[in-house]
Parts: structure tokens; sequence; C-alpha cells
């Protein structure tokens, strides 16, 4: 008992000492704050890109013969604006002959109804592809805000249409399902006067009340900033904002930020690391060792806003996400997986498709993903790899990719009960030396447990 009182009273403690912690406005001290465990934990999450950009959803393609960074729908009224950018030719002629070259991208209000928009049916379709958390636009680079902020008074979904707090909807729906939920936020704004003519101002008199009201206002579990490019963290005030967050705010012992709070930040600073279809500022992350927690963002097509100019060709396969899930999961990241909603507040079927298969997959084989970290002795991953690992307590997840009637030989292991996740019958093992060589079964239809990758578990060996 008494040894029982000294523990209790030491882990006390503890916890006393953690909360007293208070974080400086200095990159030392905020990056000495942990990523709170459950991001790690929980591996896949939905992002949400929805918007004023909803309405004309349209974005140049690869057929356009525009890199990726330029394809993307959200960035409509940039598009149409700036003759600078590649895909300004492709924006402008579409937005002439469909609306006119004198209709204006603040006109667009009018058609943003989202009139079909159920948060209940949404959080359904997150939980059941297998999401732990969601991340939703509360404020994209067009400055419009999905809750009635009073620092875009008159350009938000409450004043305007369609007269509605989507954010804070969103948030009690996904809640309700036990999920984590959190918000996109961009740090600037393109058409904004103020930022124009006085980015200190803009950051004092708008964006930090803006950012700590929407923290205050809806306690989110992750607060993942974009739009930080134009300048350094010093002037966005990062650190300052961050030492508030995590000393004073009511989000404070949960929260998730990211890496993306001045030009100078990315990878380097802030919380988790994030990737964007596999670049990290133009340098290629696939197959990169990244030893911090991490995230990879994409879209489930080549823009992350709804695009009503993709085809099927620009969406991936169900099969190739998985396969990107379990890369980054091996490798030790998460996947933020977006969807890109329609203006009438419904999820474009071939979304919801993509996710169910997803979820589907999941639910026999999540125990190799859910809780998982990167396997210390996993061979290189590469754009070839077929075979990955990952590891959770004492077991080893061996996920194979592509089918292969070969045996599978997993190096550095001497003993291990080994099962198929999903699969009731034996899976034949040989040992000899360091290595355990798995035999895979004959399958058929019928007893096939899952489709597009498969899972050995090997309990006991670490």
């Amino acid at each position: 008992m008494k040894k029982i009182l000294i523990v209790c009273l030491f882990a006390l403690i503890s916890n006393n000492i953690l909360a007293q912690k208070k974080y400086e406005a200095n990159w030392e001290s905020i990056d000495s704050r942990p990523v709170p465990a459950w991001f790690e934990d929980a591996k896949f999450g939905i992002f949400i890109h929805w918007g004023l950009f909803s309405v004309p959803a349209w974005g140049p393609t690869a057929k356009d013969g525009v890199g990726i960074y330029d394809r993307y729908s959200e960035w409509y009224w940039k598009g149409i604006s700036d003759p600078n950018r590649k895909s300004y030719a492709a924006f402008t002629k579409f937005h002439n002959n469909t609306y006119g070259k004198d209709f204006q991208y603040q006109d667009f209000t009018k058609d943003f109804k989202c009139e079909l928009f159920d948060p209940n049916e949404w959080a359904k379709v997150f939980e059941d592809a297998g999401a732990k958390y969601v991340v939703l636009t509360s404020k994209h680079h067009e400055g419009y805000t999905l809750w009635p902020s009073k620092e875009s008074w008159n350009w938000n979904s409450v004043d305007l249409n369609p007269h509605r707090d989507l954010a804070g909807d969103l948030m009690k729906s996904v809640r309700n399902k036990g999920l984590r939920m959190g918000y996109y936020y961009s740090l600037y704004e393109w058409f904004n006067p103020l930022y124009k003519a006085n980015v200190n101002k803009y950051v004092d008199d708008h964006m930090i009340p803006q950012m700590k009201d929407l923290v205050t206002r809806y306690k989110p579990d992750v607060l993942w900033t974009d739009g930080e490019w134009d300048h350094p963290s010093e002037t966005w005030k990062s650190t300052e904002f961050l030492s508030w967050l995590y000393n004073e705010s009511p989000a404070k012992n949960d929260i998730v930020v990211n890496d993306r709070w001045g030009k100078e930040t990315r990878a380097k600073h802030g919380g988790i690391y994030t990737t964007e279809y596999d670049l990290v500022h133009d340098q290629n992350a696939t197959g990169m060792e990244i030893n911090h927690p991490w995230e990879e963002c994409r879209g489930i097509g080549s823009s992350f806003g709804f695009s009503r100019n993709e085809m099927l060709d620009d969406y991936s396969t169900s099969e190739q996400l998985i396969h990107i899930l379990v890369d980054k999961v091996a490798r030790g990241g998460n996947l933020l997986l977006n969807i890109g909603p329609a203006a009438d507040g419904t999820i474009p079927v071939i979304m919801q498709q993509r996710l169910r298969d997803i979820g589907k997959w999941l639910k026999v084989n999540g125990d190799a993903i859910y809780g998982t970290r990167k396997w210390a002795n996993s061979p290189k991953v590469d754009k070839d790899t077929k075979v990955y690992f990952t590891a959770k307590g004492k077991d080893l997840y061996v996920i194979a990719t592509k089918w292969q009637d070969s045996p599978i030989v997993v190096a550095g292991i001497k003993i291990g009960k080994v099962q198929m996740l999903g699969f009731k019958g034996a899976i034949k093992t040989s040992i000899k030396g360091d290595k355990l060589t798995i035999i895979p079964p004959a399958l058929s239809p019928a007893t096939n447990p899952s489709d597009y990758a498969w899972v050995y578990k090997i309990e006991g060996v670490l």
C-alpha cells in the first residue's frame, strides 16, 4: 500500500510540474512542447476544403499542362486575378466564358447556400471511413470565414449565405461521434485591404484576435495554419500566439498545431511537420526519413477544393489511397486525406466511395494502423516497397500491399505467433537463425479478408 501511495504521489507531482510549465515566446521554448499523444495514435484524418471557392468549383488539371500547385480550385480568386500565375490563362478563360468579365468573386456568396448540408451525415461518413480526426477550413486565403467572426464582418457564413455557423455545427456532430475536430486557418488574406496596406496592424487587429476567437469559441483539437510564406514568423507574431495557446487557452492541453508559422518554419518549428502531395517546399518527400511527428495532406483528386473539371483519372483509386495510408504510417506519419464538398453541402459521391473503401479495409486491418509506430528495424521505404512494417507494444505488423504467393522473410525475428488479420485459417511459418519466414495462405474469394493490402500480425516479438 505504501508503494502504491508513493507511485500515486510521484504521478501527481509529475502532472503538476507539467501543468505548471510555461512556454515562452521563442522557438526553443515552443518547440519543447511535446505533440499530444492522441495525434500519433490517430493516424488517419479527414481534411475538408469548403468555402466560396466551392461555388465555381473549378481548377485546371494535368491536361492543361500545369503543376500540382496550380490545379487547386480553392485558389480560384487568385487564379482570375494574378497574371503572374501559370494558371491565370486557364482560370480567366473559364471565368469569362462561364460568368462574364464583369462578374466579381464576391458575387459567389449568393450561391453558397449549403442547403443540403447535414453535419450528422458528414460525421457518419467520416466515422465509417475509419478517420479519427477532422480538420475543416475555417478560413481560406479568400478571408471568408465559416463561423461568425467579427473580424470578418459581412464576409462570413452567418452574416451572408448560408446564414449558418458551419464550423460550429460540424464540430458538434463530429465530436458526438467521438472523433477529434480542428480547423485550418489561413494567416494571410489575398485581398484584405488592411493586410495589403499594413501587415503589422493586420496581425495585431485582425489575425491574432480572430485566431484567439476561433480557439476560445470552439476549443479545437487541431489548429492547422497555412499561408505563412509571405513573411517570417516574427512578423506573424507566431511564438507570441503559441505561448498564449499553450499556456492560457482553453485548448492548451490537447491541441495540435503544424509547422506553418512563417516562411522559415516548415519542418523546423511548431508542432507536427507537414508534407503536401509528397512535397516539402517542392522537395520530393517520397521515402523521406522524418524523425518527428508528421502528417501528409493531399486531396483524393489533384485539388483540395471540389473541382468539376476533374475526370476519373484525376482521382486516386481506393487501392492507391490505402497504399498511401500504409506508406505514411509505416514511416511514422499520419495521413490527412482531403475531401472537397460542393456548394450545396453534399460530399461528392466518388469521394464518399473512396472513404467507404478505406473504412472497410480499416475495419479488418486497423490494428496494424491505429496506435502503431514506425518499426525501429524496418528496411528503408522507397517507391518500390511492397512490404511495410508497423509496431505496437510487443507486436509487429507486416503489411503487404501486393499479394505474393512466395514466402515473406522478416529479418531480426527469432520467435513469434503469426496470424493474418481477418483470416481464420492458420499461417505456416519457419524460423532459421534470426529470420522468420511467412508462408502466405491459399485464399479464395470466400476466405480473402480484405482487398488492396494484407496484414500479418506477429505477436510478442518486440
